[in-house]
C-alpha cells in the first residue's frame, strides 16, 4: 500500500486506546468518523472494555480480523511506545500518535523518542507524530482526528490540502477558512516529525486529483530537504504552495562567529529557502487562506515586475488598495493611451486616472462587463484588481457576474483578475470562491498575497551545507587571503611585521596595522585595528598596543600585519551562512562596523548566478548610493557582481563552514577585500 493511501485513504483504521470518556480527546475520533459517515472499517482497541461508546472493542491489536491500514494511537506517551511496536510487528503501514511527552518531556521523553525511532527502523512502519492531532480527508469522509473543530459537519470538500506542524491550527484554519469562503480537500497535523515530515506527507498527495494547491503552517524548517523535494514536484505539476511560517523575530536565531549570522538568522534563510522553492510565504493568516486561486494565475518569475491595474466602483476602497500595495513597493499602473481610448469609445461612466473608477454606475451589469473586458485585455496589465463596494452586498449577482465570466477566460491573452470585496459580504465571497475566482476580503490580504507571489523563484538545485561534528578553527587573515586568491577575489596587499624596524615600507603612509590571529574575527571590537599610521614611531606604538590588547583578552597572536590605507566609495559585506537542512546562502549587506545596525541585506542560496548577483545589489538600499546617485561618483557594481559570483563559487567548491569579507571596498575601478574571516571545512 502506498503512503498516501495509508495516511489519507485507508480502508480500515484502528483506534488504540479508544475511550468512553467524552471529556478526553481520545474519544473524539470514534464519534467524528461515525458522524461523518466514514465508509471504511473502524476497529476499537481497549484492553479493559468490551464496548466503547456502544461499539464492540478488542482487547488487543492482534485480535483484529485484519491488519488495519492506519492506526491512531490515543494512549499516554508511556503506552504509545508499546502500541507502536505492536503495530510495527503486525505490519500496520502507518500509525499516528496523539500524545506529547516525548522530545518535550526531558530525559524520559528522549528515551521514548529513541525507542520510537528504533521501532520505525526495524519494522518499517511509518510514524506520524507524536503530538499529532490527526488527519482529515473530506473527499473520503475521514476525520481521523482529535481536533474538536471537526465535530462540525457539512464541510464541503475542496481542492486545498492543509499541512500544519501545529495541531490546533488545522481546526483554526478550517473554521476561519470557512468564513472566508475557502474549501479544503484534507488536513494533516505533522506534530514532532520523528519520522514522517510535512514535505513527505504532502508529496504523497501530489498525484491526487482532489488536490490542486497546498497551504502550509510552518513552525520550523525541520525536514527542509523533503520540503524542497515536494515543492519542486508540486511546481512541476502546476500545484502552487503557500506557507505561513512562525519565527520572524530574532529570538532564538542561531548566530555564527561572523556578522553574517546576525544578518541572516534562521528566519531570513527560511524566507529565501521558501522563495527559491517557489513557495509563497505570506505574513497573514487571511492571506494564507485566500492565496491559492491567485497563485494559480500568477507566474513564478522573479525577474518580471508585476503590472497591476485597478478597476473600481468605490473610490475609497480603491485608494486603500493603492496605499496598501504602495507600502510594499508595488505601483498601480495607469491605463495606457490605447486603453484610455477604448474606455472613451465604450462611453464608460466615471473617471480615469491611475485607477478606473466607474462610481455607482459600475453596479450596472452592462457597464461592468465592458469595463472588465477592456481592462483584462489591455496589454499593459498582468493583474487587474476589481474593487467592489456596497453593491457586492446588496446586488451581488449584478456586479459579480461579469467578473466571474471574465475570470473564466483568464489565460487566453487576458490579465489575471482579482476582485476585492470591500464591505462585509459573505454571500459575494461565496459566489466568487464557488466559481474558482481569486477573491479577497481585505486590501491587506490581497497585497500580502501579491507580494508573496512575486517573491517566488523558479526552483533549481541548491548546494547542501557541510556538516561536521567538530568545527575546525578559523583561518587567520593572511591564510584567508590565500583562499580568496584561489577564486580570483581581489584583496588588499598585506605584509607581516613584528616592529617598525622590520617594515621595509612597501606602502606609502598612511598605513593600517591589524592583529593577525585565527580566533579574532572582530578585531576592531578589541581595538586591534589602528588606522592612519604615518611614521615608524606610530607603527611601533600601534604594534605595542595591539600586542597588549590581545594579551589582555587572552587572544593568541600570530603577529601584526600592515596594509595600505585605501579609499573607496563605499563598503559592503559578503558572507556565507550555512544551514544543515536548508543549504548554503550568500549574504550581501552594507559593510563596516555598523553593518548589524543597518541590517540592509540581500540573501540568495548558492550557487549565485550573475543575474542573481545583480538582483542582490539592487535589493540593498545602500547600493543605490554606489550607483551614481544624484551625480555622485559611481562604484564599479559590475565588479561587485563578479565578486559575488566568485564568492559563491568558493562556497560550492571549498565548502567553508564560515566565510565573510567585511569590508569589501567598492571603488570606481573595482572592488577589494580588506578583511576576511574563513573557517574551512575539514571533515
Amino acid at each position: 500500500m502506498d503512503l498516501g493511501t495509508a495516511i489519507l485513504r485507508p480502508d480500515s483504521v484502528a483506534l488504540i486506546g479508544a475511550t468512553d470518556n467524552p471529556q478526553r480527546p481520545g474519544s473524539r475520533p470514534q464519534r467524528f468518523l461515525k458522524s461523518a459517515g466514514y465508509r471504511g472499517r473502524v476497529y476499537l482497541v481497549n484492553p479493559s472494555k468490551p464496548t466503547v461508546q456502544g461499539d464492540p472493542a478488542y482487547a488487543d491489536l492482534a485480535e483484529l480480523p485484519e491488519t488495519p491500514d492506519h492506526a491512531f494511537i490515543l494512549t499516554s506517551a508511556e503506552r504509545a511506545v508499546d502500541a507502536l511496536r505492536s503495530c510495527g510487528e503486525l505490519g500496520v503501514p502507518v500509525a499516528t500518535i496523539l500524545d506529547g511527552g516525548f522530545a518535550d518531556a526531558g530525559s524520559d521523553g528522549e528515551d521514548r523518542v529513541a525507542a520510537l525511532r528504533e521501532i520505525v527502523a526495524t519494522t518499517g512502519i511509518r510514524l506520524l507524530g507524536p503530538n499529532s492531532i490527526g488527519v482529515v480527508n473530506l473527499h473520503h469522509a475521514m476525520p481521523l482526528t482529535a481536533n474538536s473543530s471537526f465535530a462540525e459537519r457539512d464541510r464541503a470538500p475542496g481542492t486545498t490540502f492543509v499541512a500544519s506542524q501545529s495541531g490546533s491550527m488545522i481546526g483554526a484554519l478550517a473554521s476561519k477558512g470557512g468564513v472566508l469562503g475557502a474549501s479544503f480537500s484534507g488536513f494533516v497535523s505533522t506534530g514532532s516529525e520523528i519520522d514522517l515530515t510535512l514535505g513527505e506527507i504532502c508529496a504523497a498527495t501530489l498525484d491526487d486529483d482532489n488536490v490542486r494547491d497546498y497551504l502550509l503552517f510552518v513552525e520550523n524548517t525541520r525536514g527542509s530537504a523533503q520540503l524542497r523535494q515536494f515543492a519542486l514536484q508540486a511546481y512541476e505539476r502546476g500545484k502552487p504552495v503557500v506557507a505561513y511560517k512562525l519565527g520572524r523575530s530574532e529570538v532564538g536565531a542561531e548566530l555564527s562567529q561572523t556578522h553574517t549570522g546576525a544578518l541572516a538568522g534562521d528566519d531570513a534563510l527560511a524566507s529565501q529557502f521558501l522563495a527559491d522553492s517557489a513557495i509563497a510565504r505570506v505574513q497573514t493568516l487571511d492571506g494564507l487562506l485566500e492565496a491559492g486561486p491567485l497563485l494559480h494565475l500568477l507566474p513564478v518569475d522573479h525577474r518580471k515586475r508585476l503590472s497591476v491595474g485597478l478597476l473600481t466602483t468605490t473610490g475609497g476602497g480603491a485608494a486603500m488598495v493603492v496605499d496598501e500595495l504602495g507600502v510594499h513597493g508595488i505601483d498601480v499602473v495607469p491605463p495606457s493611451a490605447g486603453t484610455r481610448e477604448r474606455i472613451r469609445a465604450a462611453e464608460l461612466p466615471g473617471t480615469v486616472s491611475r485607477i478606473v473608477d466607474l462610481t455607482l454606475a459600475g453596479t450596472r451589469r452592462e457597464v461592468m462587463t465592458k469595463a472588465v473586458d477592456i481592462m483584462s485585455t489591455a496589454p499593459e496589465f498582468d493583474l487587474v484588481i476589481v474593487a467592489v463596494g456596497s453593491s457586492a452586498r446588496s446586488d451581488p449577482d449584478l456586479v459579480l457576474a461579469p467578473i466571474i465570466e471574465a475570470a473564466a477566460t483568464t489565460g487566453d491573452g487576458r490579465a489575471a483578475i482579482a476582485p476585492l470585496i470591500v464591505p462585509e459580504a459573505p454571500e459575494a465571497l461565496s459566489m466568487l470562491h464557488s466559481a474558482g475566482v481569486a477573491a479577497f476580503h481585505s486590501a491587506e490580504s490581497l497585497a500580502d498575497v501579491i507580494v508573496a507571489a512575486g517573491r517566488r523563484r523558479t526552483p533549481r538545485p541548491i548546494s547542501p551545507a557541510p556538516s561536521y561534528a567538530k568545527a575546525p578553527p578559523l583561518l587567520n587573515e593572511l591564510d584567508a587571503y590565500q583562499v580568496l586568491d584561489q577564486y580570483g577575489i581581489p584583496r588588499v596587499a598585506s605584509t607581516p611585521v613584528t616592529s617598525a624596524a622590520d617594515y621595509d615600507g612597501p606602502f606609502d603612509p598612511p598605513v593600517v596595522a591589524k592583529a593577525l590571529a585565527a580566533d579574532l574575527p572582530h578585531k576592531s571590537d578589541l581595538g586591534c585595528v589602528v588606522l592612519e599610521i604615518g611614521s615608524p614611531a606610530e607603527l611601533d606604538d600601534a604594534i605595542a598596543s595591539i600586542t597588549s590588547r590581545c594579551a589582555a583578552a587572552g587572544v593568541e597572536l600570530d603577529g601584526v600585519i600592515v596594509q595600505p590605507m585605501l579609499e573607496s566609495l563605499g563598503e559592503v559585506l559578503l558572507g556565507l551562512r550555512n544551514d544543515p537542512g536548508m543549504g548554503q546562502f550568500v549574504v550581501l549587506s552594507a559593510g563596516g562596523v555598523l553593518t548589524e545596525i543597518y541590517r540592509d541585506t540581500a540573501i540568495r542560496p548558492v550557487p549565485v548566478s550573475r543575474d542573481s548577483a545583480l538582483e542582490m545589489i539592487s535589493e540593498v538600499k545602500a547600493m543605490k548610493a554606489l550607483g551614481g546617485y544624484r551625480g555622485q561618483a559611481a562604484g564599479d557594481l559590475n565588479a561587485l557582481a563578479d565578486t559575488i559570483v566568485a564568492f559563491s563559487t568558493l562556497a560550492t567548491s571549498a565548502q567553508p563552514l564560515d566565510a565573510e569579507i567585511n569590508p569589501l571596498l567598492v571603488r570606481a575601478d573595482g572592488v577589494v577585500a580588506v578583511d576576511a574571516v574563513i573557517r574551512m571545512s575539514t571533515p
